[in-house]
Formats: C-alpha cells, structure tokens, sequence
C-alpha cells in the first residue's frame, strides 16, 4: 500500500477501496510505513559522511506541489505560480538519492533552504566536491555553480559579438584533482 501511494501518488480513498479497508485504516498503515522509513533514513552528517567518498555530489532543490493551506503566503512559489513545499535533495554522480531534507514551504529560496538545513555546511566541512545549478551563487565553500556570464569589452551581452571578451569560466571535471 505504501509502495502504490509514493510510486504512483494513489489517494487514500483508491487505496483503501483497493485494499479493502477503511480510509483511515490506510491513512494509518500509510502513516506507519512513513515513519518507520523516515527512522531508517540517514541524517545529513551520514549523508555528507557518503558523499565525502563520492567523486562529487549534486544538490539541487525542488518544489513538491500541494493542495492549497489554510496560511496560502509562504506556500506559494513565485517561479513556478503554485503551491508547494521546497525539499533540497543531495545525489551521488549516478543521479541516487543520498539525502532528502524536511520540507520547508516552497516561497523559500533554494540556497537559504539549503542554508536553513546545514547542508552547504556539512558538504563544505566534508570537503565534498558539489556541483549545483545557478540558483546556490554565492554558496561558497566547496559548492560550484556555474558562473554569471560577463559582458564583453564593449558591454554587450551577446553571443553574436565576435570579439574575444570574457568567457565564464567552467568548473573542473571530475578527474582533476
């Protein structure tokens, strides 16, 4: 049951015609399973313990929609016009789950969700080599991002200019040290 509700997103009401038992019967086998899985779950210094053994490691962030709240406002992202929840996720090379954070509502930033639960921090202490999308500029630490592109020698932003100004600098492969 707990499988066919967080593969497939089933409602409790399909669940519990398909199982034959009462809603609340599976709301409270569902509420079981997901806290016992929850225990299991590595912490963040485990998982940044983890990924210190990986060649690098990927976070990003992202917004798991909702039904609306009685408190709509914080809920609310503004960049994907819906209500959500941000939920920052640390994988290995592969793209695997190494760590999922606690839910935070989904108006809040990605790099101060990340910021929130330590993990720029603990990846930073760890000495993990992460990479991240353009939203964790100005993490610092061990985190790279790609880099804000700059404007050439004339102070035009585009790529049709066939001059030589600045190029953004990419971040290293993986191989190197």
């Amino acid at each position: 049951m707990t499988l066919a509700h967080l593969r497939n997103g089933d409602t409790l009401t399909r669940l519990a015609v398909g199982f034959a038992v009462s809603v609340t019967t599976a709301w409270r086998y569902l509420r079981e399973a997901i806290d016992l899985l929850a225990t299991l779950a590595p912490d963040l210094a485990q998982a940044a313990a983890r990924a210190a053994a990986l060649a690098y490691a990927i976070i990003d962030g992202t917004l798991i929609p909702i039904d609306r709240v009685a408190d709509q406002r914080p809920y609310y992202s503004g960049k994907h016009k819906r209500h959500g929840v941000n939920v920052q996720v640390l994988a290995d090379p592969a793209g695997l789950l190494v760590w999922a954070s606690p839910a935070l509502p989904g108006a809040v930033h990605d790099l101060t969700a990340a910021r929130t639960h330590g993990l720029i921090d603990a990846l930073t202490s760890g000495e993990v080599m992460t990479f991240a999308d353009k939203a964790y500029q100005g993490a610092g630490g061990t985190i790279w991002t790609p880099f804000k592109r700059q404007p050439n020698r004339r102070g035009c932003r585009s790529g049709n200019d066939q001059s030589t100004g600045n190029t953004p600098r990419s971040a290293p492969s993986a191989n190197e040290p």
